[in-house]
């Protein structure tokens, strides 16, 4: 059966559907903002990503983006010209916090930052929306939970799938049995492209606070290359299984009321970035879950098949799912079971984004949602931690070049 829906039907649905899933209430950590009441909200990293999201929380009603911070000049100014004309700007996100007319902020910086800033801004008594992944170290989930029990506040982590109509609906059929029982998910997040090479940034190193930048990071040259593409260093990123993987991950943990893995192994190389990344640029990893449950990544940058897409492998099904789309593929030997379909996204499958579902705008939305009904969010800090941890455990496997078991 093929499903389609309208853009104004699945925004609703949406809503609806997430509101259900958001079972876990928090407690009362400030009066509901009401609904006509104007969130104002600071933005911290803003860098091309956070400016990818900013077109997005200006569609959200009664929000304003009052505050800008990042070590770069340059991506200030161009944050500018997306806020609030008066918006207020800094290099120190400190004094962004210290400001008592920011409800939230919006945190978009490189990943060896998201668990400092989300404490400091929990602290400040601000609500989060905060890129993945949450952690940039495993200790980090242990701090970042202590830090939410003791403050109390609204936090959304980035992962914007679970704001997508359509994977709350795969995940529906798949917990209402549909596909039998899960045992192997396969993951994939293929791209082919020359962004690995080195050459002219266009970094104006007199307009960059380096010092800042590095943070809680090593000490070390401006570098200018890192700076643009940090992902790919461990100082700063974890490379592709934390850039990436932890999408589907998230996902599947969600789907699956799955937590951590026990065990994981990792093969990884570089064929297209060698001398250029820190991090493999091709990348397997394969993880083993208790209840008979296996999970298997692939991640490149020198082939782009299947794109970025999640399968749910059943006894009696296959659920097939990218941003834009889900297939429910029926077992042969299951005929009485049918195959189902919701195609949002229109274009070729695995593609990285799709214009619908606008997932940044509705997980953005549930964001705001979630602090004005003082709820659950829709990507909460459990999830952020579930899924970078076992992110953690597949690039600990790599490293040492052995089985990386939890806990040890």
């Amino acid at each position: 059966m093929r499903t389609t829906v309208s853009r104004r039907k699945f925004l609703s649905t949406s809503a609806a559907s997430i509101a259900t899933a958001s079972a876990l209430t928090l407690p009362a950590s400030a009066q509901p903002v009401g609904a006509n009441e104007r969130i104002n909200i600071g933005l911290i990293g803003t860098g091309g990503r956070c400016r990818h999201l900013m077109p997005a929380l200006a569609k959200v009603p009664n929000t304003r983006m009052m505050a800008l911070c990042d070590v770069y000049e340059p991506s200030l100014e161009l944050a500018q010209k997306l806020a609030d004309p008066k918006a207020f700007t800094t290099r120190d996100y400190h004094a962004l916090l210290a400001r008592k007319d920011i409800h939230a902020v919006l945190i978009a910086s490189p990943d060896h930052w998201h668990t400092p800033m989300t404490i400091d801004a929990m602290a400040a008594g601000k609500d989060v929306y905060v890129e993945k992944p949450l952690t940039h170290k495993m200790r980090e989930g242990a701090e970042i939970t202590a830090a939410l029990a003791k403050h109390r506040k609204i936090v959304q982590i980035g992962t914007q799938q679970r704001s997508m109509p359509h994977i709350i609906r795969a995940r529906e059929l798949i917990q209402a049995g549909r596909i039998g029982t899960v045992h192997k998910v396969r993951m994939t997040w293929n791209r082919n492209t020359d962004r690995v090479r080195r050459g002219p940034q266009n970094v104006d190193a007199k307009r960059l606070d380096w010092k800042r930048f590095l943070g809680n990071a090593p000490a070390q040259d401006f570098d200018d290359y890192k700076f643009r593409n940090w992902r790919w260093f461990w100082d700063f990123g974890n490379g592709i299984l934390t850039d990436l993987m932890v999408h589907w991950l998230d996902v599947a943990h969600w789907v699956l009321n799955a937590d951590h893995p026990e065990k994981a192994v990792t093969i990884g190389a570089h064929y297209v970035a060698r001398d250029v990344w820190q991090t493999p640029d091709t990348i397997q990893t394969l993880l083993l879950y208790p209840n008979n449950l296996q999970m298997h990544f692939e991640g490149t940058f020198c082939n782009a098949r299947q794109g970025a897409m999640i399968e749910f492998m059943g006894t009696e099904g296959t659920m097939y799912v990218d941003r834009g789309r889900f297939e429910l593929i029926p077992e042969p030997r299951f005929p009485k079971n049918k195959p189902e379909e919701m195609v949002l996204g229109q274009g070729p499958r695995g593609r990285d984004f799709y214009p619908t579902p606008d997932g940044e705008f509705l997980h953005l939305q549930n964001w705001i949602d979630a602090i004005r009904n003082n709820r659950q969010p829709s990507a909460p800090i459990s999830g952020g931690v579930s899924a970078a941890a076992a992110a953690h455990l597949g690039n600990e496997a790599y490293r040492q070049n052995r089985v990386a078991v939890w806990g040890k």
